[in-house]
């Protein structure tokens, strides 16, 4: 049985703007020396799947580098981690126009790996799963299509797409966010004492035979939208049941929150799980060091120097420097991509990183970012969706775009 994982690299990311401004969704940093793409890279290795493609379109010159430097299998293992950027063919001109569309333009490169099953997953989620339970499932179930669920309460369902199966799980519904209306009502799922409805995850098991069925006879570009509600009337789709931890990163606020919940004494979502390891680029760098702070709830990455006041339940970036009695709160600090060596690089004068009593709350910094000092950095009393050249609102969290200069004294 060879499967292969497509890994789709997802469109401009709006949503999480100015992340993404200069990066792709899964080249976003998360819990302070991950990316986004190493969640969905790891589960596949972890799961035997050695075979894999990345779908990429928007700002992925990161996310290629990343790859490159972490992602080397050896000649005796086998596998890789192979990169599919949308390109101009005879056959096309445009641009990737929706998942399926991506999908269907790359099929002529991972087809050549021969596949009997294609597991196809988000770039922006944040979870662990064993695929080969899905797999197995999918088998045993004789399915054309298996799509991973989970289950959700009425508050986050009407963003989702939300799916219906029968008594033997087969899928034989699905409204794709069908929002707090009486459709909602319908598409309760009954085997819960709660209330609750089964949402896709975006994580799709395909026949390879009736992927190529159902993207070839079509030129609809999107799975959820339109290639699923047709593949539920035309073939056997099954539901595979995830009941353990499973975030969407789709904007700011979620972004913000799953980052800080891994903070938790024992969070729901674990790094520290050496059984199912979550990959990334090893990066040499040294211990960080403590000159005097106190810190509580907080993950502290490699390389940082911190001098603060105090750092409560925040997450702490590679390289991150904070200086003399700052206060950092629910935070996140992404750090910096070099050190300066002593020299500030910059015309302003302001060196990488936190200065010297500043105060941070409900903030994201992203990288390389140079803050004065007494700086105070907080979204409180201004409208979401503000933006300046220093900083935006987004979900009622502050986020300073990546290299930008904020001078000393400044209150934000």
């Amino acid at each position: 049985m060879r499967v292969v994982g497509l890994i789709l690299g997802g469109g401009a990311g709006s949503r999480l703007q100015p992340l993404t401004r200069d990066r792709s969704k899964p080249a976003v940093p998360v819990a302070g020396k991950y990316r986004l793409v190493d969640i969905p890279i790891s589960n596949c290795i972890n799961s035997g799947i050695r075979n894999i493609f990345l779908l990429t379109q928007f700002n992925s010159v990161s996310l290629h580098q990343h790859i490159g430097a972490v992602y080397r299998f050896d000649q005796f293992s086998g596998g890789h981690v192979r990169i599919l950027a949308a390109e101009q063919t005879p056959d096309s001109a445009g641009w990737f126009q929706g998942t399926a569309d991506a999908v269907r333009r790359s099929m002529r490169y991972f087809n050549e790996e021969n596949p009997d099953i294609v597991v196809i997953l988000s770039g922006d989620q944040l979870y662990r799963m064993n695929f080969n339970d899905v797999v197995e499932s999918h088998l045993a179930n004789g399915a054309d299509l298996t799509i991973s669920t989970k289950p959700v309460p009425r508050n986050e369902a009407g963003d989702l797409g939300i799916l219906q199966v029968d008594k033997t799980g087969r899928i034989i519904r699905f409204a794709e966010k069908p929002g707090d209306t009486p459709l909602l009502d319908e598409l309760r799922a009954p085997l819960y004492s709660e209330e609750r409805y089964l949402a896709s995850m975006g994580i799709y098991v395909f026949s390879m035979g009736v992927l190529k069925e159902l993207l070839s006879d079509c030129e609809e570009s999107d799975f959820g939208k339109h290639i699923i509600p047709r593949a539920i009337d035309s073939h056997k789709v099954y539901g595979y049941t995830f009941d353990d931890y499973w975030e969407d990163i789709g904007n700011i606020r979620s972004f913000w929150a799953a980052n800080l919940a891994l903070t938790d004494p024992l969070p729901q979502f674990s790094f520290y799980d050496m059984s199912k390891v979550i990959y990334t680029r090893m990066r040499y760098l040294p211990p960080s060091k403590i000159n005097q702070c106190n810190l509580s709830r907080c993950l502290l990455s490699e390389g940082c120097i911190v001098s603060g006041n105090r750092i409560d339940h925040s997450v702490v970036g590679l390289r991150a420097l904070v200086g003399e009695g700052s206060v950092i709160e629910d935070s996140i600090l992404m750090g910096a991509d070099y050190y300066e060596h002593g020299q500030v690089d910059d015309p302003s004068g302001i060196p990488i990183g936190i200065g010297k009593g500043c105060r941070v709350k409900n903030a994201i910094i992203d990288k390389n970012a140079r803050i004065g000092d007494d700086v105070v950095i907080s979204p409180v009393g201004k409208p979401d969706n503000e933006q300046t050249d220093l900083y935006w609102i987004r979900d009622g969290i502050m986020v300073i775009p990546k290299n930008t200069v904020i001078p000393s004294g400044t209150v934000l």
